[in-house]
């Protein structure tokens, strides 16, 4: 697989911590140019830090249109055409229903849905022909899980974009697929506003619900992203492929 992406270059948003920062490693290690963005400065300057000399990273917020119109005029003054993006910047928040604000929602989908809707509207001319888009979504969007309706409601909406842009973009030979992480070790779960005993309850209990017994890394699904990414996956379309050790077969 790794020669398949010798030469190429790529876009990772989100790519300076946890899945987003794994793929990087593994896309550059594997031969590829690759852009990172991020937003925070403590991991921008830590992803500087370490980069090869094959890594680019930016500063960019997922989010933000103006900062969207930033880096594909970057990418197209600096690359001229890329191979491929994985869309992958996102937030969790996991949260009871009464105590959503209509800021806190409506962040959400600024980063998780609008954010990624408008970056593949600005990629598409920048992408050479056979290119590919991989959206991050998240198996959350085909289970009922408690205190999750926002999060899996922009997570099934990016699902539908999926769906309908690999049709659009089909005739420009462009792929358009999702990977659906599950429960993934990052420091995503340190944000989620449980105490170390919380946390720990929480990890036991997922991992005793997925068959293979695990938290998935982020090289489970960087491997995954980039053969969806990859000409291994040419006949591979509007997909998405949920990589989450078993658990949504297990729901119940």
């Amino acid at each position: 697989m790794h020669s398949t992406h010798e030469n190429k270059i790529y876009l990772v948003t989100g790519g300076t911590t946890g899945i987003g920062a794994a793929t990087v490693a593994y896309l550059a290690a594997a031969g590829a140019r690759v852009i990172a963005t991020g937003r925070s400065p403590e991991t921008l300057e830590a992803a500087k830090s370490a980069a090869p000399s094959n890594v680019e990273i930016l500063a960019s917020d997922a989010g933000d249109l103006k900062a969207i119109n930033a880096l594909s005029d970057h990418i197209r003054a600096t690359y001229g055409k890329i191979d491929g993006a994985f869309i992958n910047a996102g937030i969790a928040p996991f949260a009871p229903l009464e105590t959503w604000t209509e800021s806190q929602f409506d962040k959400l989908f600024d980063i998780n849905v609008k954010g990624p809707f408008f970056l593949a509207q600005k990629l598409v001319p920048l992408l050479n022909e056979g290119g590919s888009l991989v959206f991050n979504t998240s198996m959350v969007h085909e289970m009922g899980m408690g205190t999750a309706a926002a999060y899996g409601g922009s997570k099934g909406a990016l699902r539908s974009i999926v769906r309908s842009l690999s049709v659009e973009l089909a005739e420009k030979g462009i792929r358009v697929n999702a990977v659906a992480p599950g429960p993934i070790q990052t420091p995503l779960y340190g944000k989620l506003g449980m105490d170390d005993a919380q946390l720990e309850n929480f990890a036991s209990h997922v991992a005793n619900r997925v068959p293979l017994k695990r938290f998935g890394t982020g090289e489970d699904i960087a491997q995954a992203t980039a053969f969806l990414l990859s000409n291994g996956a040419g006949f591979i379309t509007g997909e998405e492929l949920v990589v989450d050790g078993g658990w949504l077969n297990n729901v119940g």
